[in-house]
C-alpha cells in the first residue's frame, strides 16, 4: 500500500476544538412534564428522594449523624431541609448544573450505591415542572472546613452559585427553596404537600415531618405487632380500607427475604375478569415508586391486589414502573410461590375460609390448578364443577361415576344433562372457562379414573330400546318422519326414556355440526365450490331427534295416518327439542318452526272453515 493510499485511509483530523451540546431547559421540561412524568405531583418525590439519599449518604460515614427531613409550604413556595451529606462549590458545579449526571456516582458515595432511591441524576430538574425558581443553600458533611454554597436556578436554563458566610448555615445538610411557576401553585399548597409526603414517604426510614405533622408511619402495617391472628386481620383489613377502597376477604403475608420484599396481598371481595390485570403499590426502600404496577404477580393471581416494599427491584428511568428483568421475574414466582402456599395452607387448615374464597374466586384457582399438578391435586377437592348431581368437586364426582362424562360447550350439557340425569348417566359441564381442560387432567392427579367426552352415541347407547313389534308397527311413521328431517341433515331414531315429560330430545356433536355447517355451505355456493365441498362430505355422524316412545304425545303422533300431518307434528317436535337445548337457531330451523306452527294452526281450525 503506498503512502498516498495510507493517508486517505486514516481519519480526518478536523482543526476544529469539539462542541458540547445546548440544552433547552425549558424544551426539556416540557418533555419531562408530558411524556415522562405521569403527574406534576413527582417533583415532590424527587425532592424526597434527594433528602432521603443526602442522610443515607452522611450515615454511611457516621453512623450518629442526625436524620432529619422537614418540608415547609407556605406563600405559594416550598422549603424542604435534610441533614445529609451536603456539597462543596465543586459539587454544585459538577452535579447540580449538568444534566444527567447523579451525585450517587460522587466519589466516596459508589460504595452505598445500593442505599439510594435515585439511579439516574435527574433529581432536581423534575422539580422545573412546578416551580419558575430553585434555591439549593447546602453545607457539605464530608468537607467540614468548606463554607456554605448556594445554587440558585431558573427555568429558563440560567443559574448562579456564590459561597455564603458560616452564619447563614452552620450545620451540614441542604434546604431546597421552590418558587411555583405560574398556574402551578396548587401543588406547593400546604394540603396538597402534606398529602403527597404521606403517599410517597409513609414508609421512609428516616424521620420526615411537614411542618410538625409526622409523615412516615412505621413500622409498616404488615410488621406491626397485634396482640393475636384475629386482631392482625381486623388491622389489616383496615389497612386495606384506606389504601384501595375495599374490605378483603383475607391478606396474604408476602415476606420473601431471599428477593428483599416485605408486603401483603390483599383478596379481592368480589368476581373480577382473568383479563383484568390487577395493578399494584410498590415502595423502593421505603419511597413509593407505583400505585400501577401490572407486572409484578403471575397473571393467574388476578384475585389480589398488593402492597409491599422491596430494595431488589429496578425502577424505570421516569421511576413511576418497575424495569423488566431477572430480578424482577425472580420476584414474580416468589410471590406467586407465597400465594400458592396460601391456598394449599386454606386446604389443610382453615376449609371455610377456603369455601369462601372459591365461591367468589374459583375461576382464578382453576386457571392456575390446570397448569400445576400439585395445585390441582390440592384442590380438587375443593373446586366445584357444574354436573348432573348438582355442584360438586371432580374427586366426589368421580367417586360416585365409573366414568366422569363431560361435555365441551354449555349448550352441548343443557341438551343432554336431563335425560344423562334421568338414566344415571354422570355428565360435567365442561363448557365454563378452564373446566374442559381440569377435567381431562383428572386422571394424571387420580390414576385410575376413566374421563370420556359425551358424545351422541353415549347418549343414545344408554336409553332403552323400543319392543321390535312395536318398532315395526311404526315404521309408516318413522319413514314420513324421517322424510321431512333429513334435508335438515337430521336422523329420527325411536327409544323409550324418562321423564316422561320430554317427548324428544336433539342430539348432535362437533362432527354434526360441522356437517351441517358443510351442507348449508354447500347449498349457497356456486358449482365450483359445491364440488370443492361435495367432495368433503364425509361420514360425520348427522344429529337425530330420539323420540321418546313413553312420552303420550309422541304415541298419539305415532297413531296419525296422514303423511303431511305427521311432518308437520314432527317438525314441531324437531324445533321444541332445539329450543329446549337452547341451541342458537340456523335460519334453515327458525323457516322450519315457522312452517310447522303455521301447519298446525290450518290442521286445527280446517274443521270450522268446512262448517264442521
Amino acid at each position: 500500500m503506498d503512502s498516498q493510499t495510507s493517508q486517505a485511509s486514516q481519519p480526518s483530523q478536523s482543526p476544529h476544538p469539539p462542541h458540547s451540546f445546548q440544552v433547552d431547559l425549558r424544551g426539556l421540561v416540557d418533555l419531562l412534564s408530558h411524556h415522562l412524568y405521569s403527574s406534576p405531583k413527582v417533583y415532590l418525590r424527587e425532592l424526597l428522594q434527594n433528602a432521603v439519599d443526602a442522610v443515607t449518604a452522611r450515615r454511611a460515614a457516621d453512623p450518629d449523624a442526625p436524620t432529619r427531613i422537614r418540608l415547609y409550604a407556605a406563600d405559594g413556595g416550598l422549603r424542604v431541609e435534610d441533614t445529609g451529606v451536603g456539597l462543596t462549590e465543586p459539587d454544585v458545579h459538577g452535579l447540580l448544573a449538568t444534566i444527567g449526571r447523579s451525585s450517587k456516582r460522587a466519589e466516596g458515595l459508589e460504595e452505598a450505591r445500593s442505599d439510594f432511591l435515585g439511579q439516574f441524576g435527574i433529581g432536581l430538574l423534575a422539580c422545573f415542572v412546578v416551580a419558575e425558581r430553585i434555591r439549593v443553600v447546602s453545607r457539605s458533611a464530608r468537607t467540614p472546613g468548606a463554607p456554605p454554597v448556594e445554587w440558585t436556578a431558573r427555568d429558563d436554563g440560567s443559574y448562579t452559585v456564590r459561597t455564603l458566610p458560616d452564619a447563614e448555615r452552620p450545620e451540614p445538610g441542604t434546604t431546597v427553596y421552590l418558587t411555583a411557576r405560574a398556574g402551578a401553585a396548587e401543588w406547593l399548597a400546604p394540603e396538597r404537600v402534606r398529602d403527597l409526603a404521606r403517599d410517597f414517604g409513609s414508609l421512609l426510614p428516616y424521620d420526615v415531618r411537614v411542618g410538625d405533622e409526622p409523615v412516615t408511619e412505621l413500622p409498616a402495617p404488615w410488621d406491626r405487632v397485634h396482640p393475636g391472628p384475629a386482631g392482625r386481620r381486623v388491622a389489616l383489613a383496615r389497612h386495606c380500607r384506606e389504601l384501595f377502597g375495599f374490605t378483603p376477604l383475607d391478606s396474604i403475608d408476602l415476606d420473601v427475604p431471599v428477593a428483599g420484599v416485605r408486603g401483603v396481598a390483599y383478596v379481592l371481595p368480589s368476581a373480577v375478569s382473568p383479563a383484568q390485570r390487577a395493578t399494584h403499590r410498590v415502595h423502593l426502600k421505603g419511597m413509593l415508586l407505583t400505585e400501577r404496577a401490572e407486572q409484578l404477580l403471575p397473571d393467574w393471581a388476578f384475585f389480589v391486589r398488593c402492597v409491599l416494599d422491596t430494595d431488589s427491584l429496578r425502577p424505570t428511568a421516569s421511576r413511576e414502573s418497575l424495569y423488566e428483568d431477572e430480578t424482577l421475574a425472580a420476584v414474580r414466582d416468589a410471590l406467586g410461590t407465597r400465594i400458592r402456599s396460601w391456598l394449599t395452607g386454606l386446604a389443610a387448615g382453615d376449609p371455610e375460609r377456603l369455601a369462601a374464597f372459591l365461591a367468589v374466586h374459583h375461576l382464578g384457582v382453576k386457571s392456575l390448578a390446570r397448569h400445576d399438578a400439585g395445585m390441582l391435586r390440592t384442590m380438587l377437592p375443593w373446586l366445584p364443577f357444574e354436573t348432573t348431581d348438582g355442584q360438586l368437586s371432580l374427586e366426589e364426582f368421580a367417586r360416585r361415576h365409573p366414568v366422569v362424562h363431560f361435555t365441551r360447550t354449555v349448550e352441548e350439557y343443557r341438551q343432554v344433562a336431563p335425560i344423562a340425569a334421568a338414566q344415571g348417566v354422570g355428565v360435567v359441564n365442561g363448557g365454563y372457562t378452564y373446566d374442559s381442560e381440569l377435567v381431562e387432567a383428572l386422571p394424571r392427579v387420580r390414576p385410575g379414573t376413566v374421563v370420556a367426552e359425551l358424545d351422541a352415541d353415549t347418549v343414545t347407547a344408554h336409553l332403552d330400546a323400543v319392543d321390535p313389534a312395536e318398532e315395526l308397527a311404526l315404521s309408516g311413521f318413522l319413514a314420513a318422519a324421517r322424510d321431512r328431517l333429513d334435508p335438515l341433515g337430521c336422523d329420527v331414531v325411536l327409544r323409550a326414556f324418562h321423564p316422561l315429560t320430554v317427548p324428544a330430545l336433539h342430539l348432535d356433536d362437533r362432527a354434526a355440526r360441522h356437517e351441517q355447517a358443510r351442507a348449508a355451505a354447500e347449498e349457497q355456493a356456486d358449482d365450483l365450490w359445491a364440488g370443492i365441498l361435495g367432495s368433503l362430505r364425509g361420514s360425520a355422524p348427522r344429529a337425530r331427534l330420539v323420540l321418546n316412545h313413553l312420552n303420550p304425545l309422541v304415541r298419539r303422533i305415532g297413531s296419525l295416518g296422514d303423511p303431511e300431518l305427521i311432518g308437520t307434528a314432527t317438525e314441531s317436535l324437531y324445533g321444541q327439542a332445539l329450543l329446549m337445548a337452547q341451541r342458537p337457531l340456523r335460519p334453515a330451523d327458525s323457516a322450519l318452526l315457522n312452517r310447522a306452527f303455521i301447519g298446525l294452526l290450518e290442521w286445527a281450525t280446517h274443521g270450522e272453515g268446512d262448517g264442521r
